[in-house]
């Protein structure tokens, strides 16, 4: 990426790679994965996750831009399994979470689009840049990772 693209970009990308990964979930067996010794992962709760994370900084990135202080982090984050999060993962879920996610990376690129270039590296201290906020949420697949990918078998074999 130089530094004249768009940095919303990245986090469209993001959201592209997440939801790749979160296809492969039809497959999901319902049992959670654990990470870090005592994480559970389950679909539901690595999209949340991505989610929540896509809301937060959007957010941030618009109360900068009216410089408004932001919302302070109140996410019971991902230390917390949701009763929610155990339902299982089917097509209508992978449907509306493209939806979902797809708008949100979109907003991305059309807040730094209409911000402009010239706004994507001022010092915004103690907050991050623009573009060091998009930065640091085009990670968001840390989310989807987590989870990982299924495989899927193949009916036919």
């Amino acid at each position: 990426m130089t530094s004249t693209d768009n940095p919303g970009s990245q986090v469209a990308a993001a959201v592209t790679t997440c939801l790749e990964i979160a296809a492969t979930w039809l497959a999901w067996d319902g049992r959670p994965l654990v990470t870090d010794g005592d994480n559970l992962w389950t679909p539901h709760k690595a999209l949340r996750r991505v989610t929540d994370h896509l809301v937060d900084h959007l957010a941030e990135v618009e109360a900068l831009l009216a410089g408004a202080p932001s919302i302070p982090d109140g996410w019971h984050g991902r230390l917390v399994t949701f009763d929610a999060d155990w339902a299982r993962f089917t097509e209508l879920d992978l449907t509306e979470a493209r939806q979902r996610l797809s708008r949100l990376g979109r907003l991305y690129e059309l807040r730094y689009a209409a911000a402009g270039a010239d706004s994507w590296d001022v010092s915004r201290a103690p907050n991050w840049t623009l573009r060091e906020i998009a930065t640091h949420v085009s990670g968001v697949t840390w989310y989807a990772e987590q989870f990982g990918r299924l495989c899927r078998s193949d009916p036919a074999s």
